[in-house]
């Protein structure tokens, strides 16, 4: 159980943060060279159309009052609409067609690196100094070193192109008709829900390169640090004791070393959840997977600015849900920390 004083407190901490975010992207708009009306609209742009983005986004309003009003949209979700990428559709309807598939793509990204970066950290922690230990640090080291606008052409070559075996791009085949059954906006849950076990088959074969490729950097780093989080562990003298009276050696590595070599690595898992929130731009790219991070992009290149803050502020809100998340785990793994 978790304290409801200890989540609360957590919970508290997060508003300045969200706060400090939301101004910094308040400021950008608005302290930008330039009218941002007209940038919005294009030089092209009739007065009346500029006029009309100027009053949506109450720049006629002194800077203090566009301030609370912006945090007031912020709370409720509503960033106005886009002018430019999707015209006439709101940006929180855009992110909701969006957001779903950066965070399908970068939870099975995280899976892969958690499940597979773990147990080899463990592994070559107890190995220490032998093959098995040299063969996993350099696997990780080229797995962080090795960038994604390389590895992912690799794959999509190797296994679609050479062996035949995998698709190179998209979500899903395009036989298929994923709006018709879409309720989380995340095409594997979607078609397992739905009950399609040939559209979901589709599914994973099309997103299977993309998680790996988003997850190796994911796993290197977290065995990386497992491995060291375990040595360190593993020379305390509380296991020492536990070797002394008897215990064996894999009872006491997984009873007593684990759950505290876990702690720094939970850290490190939070942290390279948003990060890969930002990396899913390449790999959205090479893969032609149309989710948050390309939109940001594509945001930025036309100046669609209700896109570009909806989007900014939708990652700060989940890279600071990922943190009290950590912060929850963190007190089941250590609960001094509670106090």
């Amino acid at each position: 159980m978790f304290p409801k004083r200890f989540v609360l407190k957590r919970l508290l901490l997060l508003v300045p943060v969200l706060i400090g975010v939301a101004t910094l992207v308040f400021s950008v708009l608005h302290l930008s060279p330039g009218d941002p009306a007209l940038t919005i609209a294009g030089e092209r742009a009739s007065q009346e159309f500029v006029e009309r983005i100027r009053s949506d986004l109450g720049l006629n309003d002194p800077i203090w009052v566009q301030y609370v009003d912006f945090l007031g949209n912020v709370v409720r979700f509503d960033f106005g609409e886009s002018y430019i990428i999707n015209r006439n559709t709101t940006v929180r309807e855009v992110l909701s067609n969006t957001l779903p598939v950066t965070l399908e793509l970068a939870l099975y990204g995280q899976l892969f690196g958690i499940l597979f970066g773990i147990p080899l950290g463990v592994l070559s922690a107890v190995k220490q100094d032998t093959f098995t230990d040299h063969a996993t640090r350099v696997g990780a080291l080229a797995g962080i070193s090795v960038p994604i606008f390389w590895s992912g052409p690799l794959l999509i070559l190797l296994f679609a192109q050479v062996l035949g075996v995998l698709p190179t791009s998209g979500r899903i085949s395009s036989v298929y008709n994923v709006a018709e059954i879409s309720v989380t906006g995340m095409v594997t849950i979607d078609t397992l829900i739905a009950g399609n076990w040939e559209m979901f088959r589709s599914a994973v074969r099309h997103m299977f390169l993309p998680s790996i490729v988003i997850g190796v950097y994911s796993m290197a780093l977290i065995s990386r640090m497992m491995r060291s989080s375990m040595l360190e562990v593993v020379r305390q003298d509380y296991m020492r004791t536990a070797r002394a009276k008897g215990q064996g050696a894999k009872i006491t590595v997984l009873k007593h070393g684990f759950r505290n070599a876990l702690i720094p690595v939970v850290t490190i898992i939070g942290i390279q959840f948003g990060g890969l929130l930002g990396g899913a731009v390449l790999t959205e790219t090479v893969f032609a997977i149309g989710g948050i991070g390309t939109l940001l992009v594509e945001a930025i290149e036309v100046g669609d600015y209700p896109i570009v803050q909806g989007t900014v502020l939708t990652f700060a809100f989940l890279f600071t849900l990922v943190n009290l998340v950590v912060d929850i785990t963190y007190s089941y793994l250590d609960p001094r920390i509670q106090q």
